[in-house]
């Protein structure tokens, strides 16, 4: 009987040792990936901050800088198309080749043979493929940043409160500096979570309106570039109508 209890009681104690042992360094676990939170939501803003500079780069570098200079450029280029003057429209373009329109325009010169329905469905595709697509995959990553902010911040909070309260249960002592440490954590964390999500909230809803702004101008501007391409029998009814 007495072999028995002894057996029961060392059982118990190994128990309870693996318990606080376990409950020990969970603490401390959670204490030290509240810190590293702080790590983790740097990353995540210096990540959005990268996609937001190429993103509005690249929107930048596409688009005309105003619809008037578009305009200008469509005035002059037109005439060179429907007169037949290729040589000429093509170095037009070269020469502001990093803009999104002139790039197509070369596309649709050098593959002018295949027909005006051919060339629509290639600029369909170039459009989605080499120019919104790239946009797209950047302002995605944005959007990812402003979600993950908040949820970072969120998750060290909580590792940050546990890490509190797992110093208060242990029944010892605590100086209140400690607590408050930890505490102070969590709120930052939380802070700098919302510091990220908001400000980048604006900041996609810009780069929205500036790549619709450029997928508008593209598209209107390959409007009356393909209109050029058109057979001569379609040009004749859309003037008799």
């Amino acid at each position: 009987m007495n072999v028995l209890d002894l057996a029961l009681n060392s059982s118990d104690s190994q128990m309870a040792f693996v318990t606080l042992a376990a409950g020990m360094t969970f603490n401390d676990i959670a204490h030290k990936m509240g810190d590293a939170c702080f790590g983790f939501l740097g990353i995540n803003f210096v990540w959005g901050l990268y996609c937001v500079i190429l993103s509005w780069r690249r929107t930048k570098q596409l688009k005309f800088r105003s619809h008037q200079d578009q305009e200008e450029f469509l005035n002059e280029l037109l005439p060179k198309l429907k007169s037949g003057a290729f040589d000429e429209a093509t170095e037009m373009c070269e020469a502001k080749s990093l803009r999104a329109l002139p790039r197509l325009v070369l596309t649709v010169i050098a593959n002018r043979r295949v027909g005006y329905d051919g060339l629509r469905e290639q600029v369909g595709e170039l459009i989605q493929r080499d120019l919104m697509g790239p946009l797209e995959q950047k302002m995605g990553w944005v959007a990812t940043t402003i979600k993950t902010g908040p949820l970072l911040g969120l998750f060290g909070t909580v590792l940050s409160m546990i890490a509190a309260f797992g110093r208060i249960g242990t029944g010892e002592k605590v100086a209140p500096h400690m607590i408050a440490r930890d505490i102070s954590i969590a709120l930052i964390c939380t802070a700098m979570g919302l510091a990220t999500a908001i400000p980048f909230s604006y900041i996609l809803a810009s780069l929205n309106i500036r790549s619709r702004e450029l997928l508008e101008g593209v598209g209107t501007g390959m409007t009356h570039v393909l209109g050029c391409f058109r057979p001569a029998k379609n040009k004749v009814a859309a003037n008799a109508r």
